[in-house]
């Protein structure tokens, strides 16, 4: 398969910085167990042959869907990224030149396969079993972020008293007051 010019620029480009997402992504791949997981949806997942759209291949919408996961994307956001980020739509398995990119309905629709089916429990349980056979564990965690947005350069409010949800943080020599959104 010729790679694309895009595919080109960025693998120059990753043999000179490897990003945090792309070694998170490079472990994912390293540690989940694809072949098992899409033989335990296969009889679940739609097949060609019928009428309207065709069905994305199974093995790119589960990758979509444990990416979402991983990265606590909503349906949209998670196609934004594929758009947005080379690593994700590797990860992913999408050339923009050639694939149509998942669109947030079709991952509700396969959510919802999963949830109705009791697979969603089921593919992070297999996950998480063949972790534990490598003598790994998966936790669930939360990610903050938190930006520093300009503020009145003041804690008191009106009445003369420090409202609660309003901070300070110094970065540099320059003083930064807000709320922690």
């Amino acid at each position: 398969m010729q790679k694309s010019f895009s595919d080109f620029e960025y693998t120059q480009a990753r043999e000179r910085r490897q990003t945090r997402r792309d070694r998170f992504l490079a472990e994912i791949e390293a540690c989940t167990p694809w072949n098992e997981l899409v033989a335990a949806l296969e009889e679940h997942y739609p097949k060609s042959g019928k009428r309207g759209r065709p069905p994305m291949g199974l093995e790119r919408m589960l990758r979509m869907y444990i990416a979402q996961n991983c990265f606590g994307l909503s349906d949209e956001g998670i196609e934004d990224a594929i758009y947005d980020s080379f690593a994700i739509r590797r990860f992913v398995g999408v050339d923009l030149g050639r694939d149509p990119v998942p669109d947030a309905t079709t991952l509700l629709k396969f959510r919802r396969l999963l949830e109705t089916n009791g697979l969603t429990e089921r593919i992070f349980q297999t996950i998480r079993q063949h972790l534990a056979n490598k003598g790994l564990m998966m936790r669930e965690g939360t990610i903050v972020d938190a930006s520093l947005i300009a503020a009145p350069p003041s804690t008191k409010n009106r009445d003369k008293q420090r409202d609660p949800d309003m901070h300070q943080t110094k970065k540099g020599n320059q003083w930064y007051f807000g709320s922690a959104t």
